[in-house]
């Protein structure tokens, strides 16, 4: 009864960086910092010893790594208007401008849209993923918003211009929400309860090698075997890793979904972790025209069998 199923998998990065509990959210990661990070840092390079060739290593495994700016290749991600307190009700927007500052209006569909927009408060809680709805002759894209809970919150803008000659391009900002924070330390979890599906996530990760990961979804003790195509696939798979916002490295296994076509019980991809540590994963799946969310964290080992989340992440010392 297992069908190939190809994911959709929007890769993203997860930071862990709280001071205290405060009742204006503080600005845990700036939009100039995020900018820099592409860059390679030489000066922390040389704070910490080491030579110009390890900072050029540096600098070249952070460009290829996404997720980690607020602009690439010309592109870049204006400012985002949201709310600015938990329960207030209003607009999320914002433009993707080109390397002349003008709004881009003009886009490349993937899976099944023009752009997809992640939020994700820096914890890892308070998972998102939205379409928002362009509005051609200013270029903005907006959506009816509101927030649940306060904090430093990332936004995703997942897309491809049209005509560009570079795909999937993300670029991200940094939102503070006003209220009082208490962050929530992500412990390893294999399997997650939505709506009435038990969900489970099978295989381990390992630091520069590519790991096959089973998902398996029931309900009642039997298989689901009616997952539907949700935006041109039958899963969505994003990847937050904890420390620096950059993507999970993953490849979907399967055909694309026919007309008409289910599956289940089972989707199956592969997923490459650049590092050692701690990385939040979240599945997108639609049954009986509902989209769901299940949630899982995992960690990846190093090569040589440890899994480094000791050093990973220090959400629970701050």
């Amino acid at each position: 009864m297992n069908t190939g199923v190809r994911l959709a998998v929007y890769g993203l990065g997860l930071v862990v960086a709280f001071g205290g509990a405060f009742g204006i959210a503080g600005a845990v990661v700036p939009d100039r910092v995020v900018a820099g990070w592409t860059e390679g840092s030489e000066m922390n390079g040389h704070e910490e010893g080491h030579d110009a060739g390890s900072a050029e290593v540096k600098s070249a495994a952070a460009v290829t790594l996404k997720g980690l700016a607020l602009g690439v290749d010309g592109y870049e991600l204006s400012p985002v208007q949201t709310p600015a307190s938990v329960g207030e009700l209003g607009e999320l927007s914002f433009q993707i401008r080109d390397a002349s500052g003008a709004p881009v209006t003009e886009y490349t569909t993937t899976h099944d849209k023009d752009l997809h927009l992640i939020v994700a408060r820096s914890d890892g809680s308070q998972f998102r993923h939205v379409h928002p709805v362009l509005d051609e002759p200013s270029g903005t894209w907006s959506m009816p918003w509101q927030w649940a809970e306060a904090g430093s919150y990332r936004v995703f803008a997942d897309f491809t211009p049209a005509g560009a000659e570079s795909s999937g391009i993300t670029l991200t900002r940094t939102v503070q929400v006003a209220g009082e924070f208490a962050p929530v330390a992500p412990q390893p979890t294999q399997v997650d309860q939505v709506a009435g599906f038990t969900v489970s996530i099978d295989g381990e990760m390992v630091a520069g090698s590519s790991s096959e990961l089973m998902i398996t979804i029931s309900r009642d003790g039997e298989p689901v075997t009616t997952l539907e195509p949700y935006l041109g696939a039958f899963g969505h798979l994003v990847a937050l890793r904890e420390g620096d916002l950059a993507f999970l490295h993953v490849h979907a296994e399967g055909q694309d979904p026919k007309v008409g076509e289910t599956a289940g019980p089972e989707i199956v991809f592969a997923a490459e972790a650049p590092t050692a540590g701690r990385y939040l994963l979240y599945l997108d799946f639609q049954v009986n025209g509902e989209v769901h969310t299940a949630e899982f964290v995992l960690d990846a080992a190093r090569s040589g069998g440890s899994t480094g989340a000791e050093t990973g992440s220090h959400m629970e010392g701050h």
